[in-house]
């Protein structure tokens, strides 16, 4: 069974009201915190039968307008009514808890959580090595942190890391060597502090010194809050560097973040910039965050338009996934109407 279409049925069992597998099942969408159940209630459902669950699913599929191959249902007797992928990769986890080690200021910390991240050849190891460079150049390892760049340039020479490990690069040449003092730490967040002060009351001035931050070896948190600031201006000029940069302007964590704020804005203008960018990706994880992005803006029917159209079985099962944890059912509705046509 094809992973969108088993999306397909697991969101129509849900809406219909059909609980959860528990335990070990990963959840296809976010849901409600649910009160603690009874030691006797969670047997109970333990006992329920998998005929008997593959029943309420096929009624559920009836109630919702569409009967969206039936046979398929009766294969998921085995584990594949339940299964489903996490929307980000098994080193996801490693990566992020790296670069929070780096705002932690835990370098040493952030150097053996990226070094895993790069040991498994992951889709974000590019990534990983340049803030191990990062890292170790905070401790003063400038030899060691030259080398990870090196590293970096020779395994992934189409990487878009290059232009900031460049810049990076460059600043650990400059150095002394030494590792980094509290007080040059807590100078960044002030300097951003000051940089939101000064937004407010000569943004003209204040975007200038915003774009270097951006385009500096600032920690992560530091550009995120950077990006944010650009969020809350609404001149022209602050909405454009924050396209450009959720299209890729910068480093791909960059894009993303960028990616995620447009869609909080929730406008219909973002959700048509975020499904042009999405068009014009080869990216599966741009996609796929802009396929969360849209959940968030409320983007129904740009979520249908490319559960519709897009080739890839994953992409297409996560717009599935968000459509259900939107409750869309009119959008839902509309798939099943025309996955039904097509067979």
């Amino acid at each position: 069974m094809n992973g969108w279409k088993q999306s397909l049925l697991v969101v129509a069992a849900t809406l219909a009201g059909i609980p959860a597998p528990a335990q070990n099942a990963a959840p296809f969408f976010p849901q409600a915190p649910q009160a603690p159940q009874a030691p006797q209630a969670a047997q109970r459902f333990v006992r329920l039968d998998v005929d008997g669950l593959l029943a309420q699913a096929d009624a559920a599929l009836a109630r919702a307008g569409g009967e969206l191959a039936k046979a398929d249902i009766r294969l998921a007797k085995s584990d594949l009514f339940f299964q489903g992928k996490l929307a980000t990769g098994r080193f996801d986890a490693d990566y992020d808890n790296g670069t929070r080690a780096l705002d932690d200021h835990k370098y040493e910390d952030a150097v053996r959580r990226f070094d895993t991240v790069i040991n498994t050849k992951s889709a974000r190891a590019d990534g990983a090595l340049y803030w191990k460079a990062y890292a170790l150049n905070r401790l003063g390892r400038r030899d060691d942190a030259l080398a990870a760049l090196a590293v970096l340039r020779r395994d992934y020479p189409n990487s878009h890391w290059l232009n900031d490990a460049q810049a990076l690069e460059a600043e650990v040449k400059q150095g002394s060597g030494q590792g980094v003092s509290a007080a040059q730490e807590t100078n960044e967040d002030l300097k951003l502090m000051a940089i939101n002060s000064l937004m407010n009351a000569d943004p003209a001035s204040a975007m200038p010194l915003l774009e270097g931050l951006l385009k500096g070896n600032s920690a992560p948190k530091v550009k995120d809050r950077a990006l944010f600031v650009l969020t809350q201006n609404q001149s022209p000029r602050a909405q454009q560097i924050l396209a450009q940069y959720a299209k890729g302007a910068g480093n791909p964590d960059l894009q993303v973040r960028a990616i995620r704020y447009i869609g909080m804005s929730g406008t219909n203008d973002a959700r048509q910039q975020l499904s042009s960018i999405y068009s014009g990706s080869n990216d599966a994880v741009v996609k796929r965050q802009i396929i969360q992005s849209l959940m968030v803006s409320n983007g129904r029917d740009s979520l249908l338009t490319l559960a519709k159209t897009e080739k890839d079985d994953e992409l297409r099962a996560d717009a599935i996934r968000q459509l259900g944890a939107m409750r869309a059912v009119d959008q839902l509705d509309r798939m099943s109407t025309r996955l039904n046509s097509s067979h």
